[in-house]
């Protein structure tokens, strides 16, 4: 149970220095927390392979989600890189912490891959805070356009990664069910 706050918790730290570092134009209090957090999480992993394989997934839904929002131009990230098709370094070590919830506090979505849809949809509730608290995203009018544009991304990528997250626990389970019943 203690890892599981310590996931959740953790994983809001991250929001939080992320936002509020864009906020200020910065980017490394975004990359150091999220690599603290993402190595503190694999080191209590059961399975940090799996995490390993998430987090690569998840770079790349962040990739493909912020940088076609950023690029349409419906969405405007502080602290971005060179094009605006580029996902902010900063968004990238979100998606990195956000990889790590898969296994543990958001496991339950592994089995109901339609909450999982649902919860995705809620996503840019995360991105509108954002944007009024610290003035680390912009959204051009019409808003809407870039909230669902990022709700549409979310809603796709949060399947995916749970399945992905189901998949390959259960993969390893069985690996490591096979390679102990191999020794006894």
């Amino acid at each position: 149970m203690r890892h599981f706050w310590a996931n959740v918790i953790g994983n809001q730290g991250v929001w939080l220095c992320a936002v509020i570092g864009a906020g200020h134009g910065l980017r490394w209090p975004a990359v150091l927390a999220a690599t603290v957090y993402v190595l503190s999480q694999l080191a209590w992993a059961a399975r940090p392979a799996v995490d390993l394989k998430l987090l690569g997934v998840a770079l790349l839904c962040g990739v493909v989600v912020d940088g076609v929002a950023g690029g349409s131009g419906r969405v405007v990230y502080a602290a971005a890189g060179p094009s605006p098709w580029m996902a902010p370094v900063w968004i990238l070590a979100l998606w990195a912490a956000f990889a790590m919830t898969l296994t543990v506090s958001l496991k339950a979505l592994q089995h109901r891959l339609w909450l999982a849809a649902l919860v995705g949809l809620l996503a840019p509730l995360a991105y509108l805070s954002a944007a009024r608290g610290w003035s680390s995203v912009a959204f051009a009018a019409p808003a809407w356009q870039g909230v669902a544009m990022l709700a549409a991304g979310w809603a796709v990528a949060l399947p995916v990664l749970a399945a992905c997250a189901q998949h390959w626990q259960h993969a390893a389970g069985n690996a490591a069910a096979t390679t102990k019943g191999a020794h006894a």
